[in-house]
């Protein structure tokens, strides 16, 4: 019984895991992308009616970035997790 409930308590972690990076890094870098676009002031009242570019608002951006950096650190983190040993051995640098 106790081999179950540990394999049960390791494939919740690694599910846990694999959604958050699987699918919550996209999630929230497309986030980003939408943030951009929302609430943007729309430029396309132009006199021969042509459209021009839509500019973001300040809040729009600062989310972007925000959720753009948060991507980022996520993938820096996972690198330097990957890397953890060789950074160790190498040049005597721990991370983790």
């Amino acid at each position: 019984m106790t081999l179950l409930t540990d394999t049960v308590s390791s494939l919740w972690q690694v599910v846990l895991v694999g959604l958050l990076f699987g699918a919550g890094l996209p999630a929230v870098f497309a986030l980003g992308l939408r943030a951009l676009d929302s609430g943007a002031s729309d430029l396309s009242d132009t006199t021969d009616g042509t459209e021009r570019a839509r500019v973001p608002t300040v809040t729009g951006r600062v989310l972007a970035w925000s959720c753009f950096a948060v991507v980022l650190i996520a993938i820096a983190a996972g690198i330097l997790m990957l890397m953890s040993d060789f950074l160790a051995s190498t040049f005597g640098l721990h991370f983790f």
